[in-house]
């Protein structure tokens, strides 16, 4: 009878944890894609200039627009440093957690390799008993 992989629970556990860091890293990963893209918008509206100026009215609104784009960009990349800081260690949570359910399933893959093994001995033990195993009837018993 083959015997059972006896940390299963724990590499069930592993397994759990490693897919909780992977929906982190995911969602860091999105949350950074996020931040470049508004990024990437408030760059743009910064770029954008008016086609004309016509009076000082208009010239002081444009010249507060990009004042507050400016603020807006440094805020944007506080932001995303932080997401980008909050990614690198959701990689390095979610590769510390494979690297444990990684040493497990080595361990799962030994272990059943071993338990085969375990049972086609006691297979071939049987098969050598009924072998050598003689047999009333049998034409050596005259």
């Amino acid at each position: 009878m083959a015997r059972g992989f006896r940390l299963a629970a724990l590499l069930r556990l592993r397994h759990a944890q490693q897919d909780q860091a992977g929906a982190a890293l995911a969602a860091a990963g999105d949350r950074m894609r996020e931040a470049a893209d508004a990024r990437l918008r408030a760059r743009r509206t910064l770029a954008d200039a008016p086609a004309t100026v016509t009076d000082a009215a208009t010239l002081s609104a444009v010249a507060a627009s990009r004042a507050s784009t400016r603020g807006m960009l440094v805020e944007l990349d506080a932001v995303a440093e932080q997401r980008r800081s909050d990614l690198e260690a959701a990689q390095a949570t979610y590769a510390t957690a494979r690297r444990a359910a990684l040493g497990l399933e080595k361990l799962e893959v030994r272990h059943a390799a071993e338990v085969a093994a375990d049972d086609l001995r006691a297979e071939q033990v049987v098969l050598d008993e009924i072998a050598t195993t003689r047999r009333p009837g049998a034409e050596g018993d005259r």
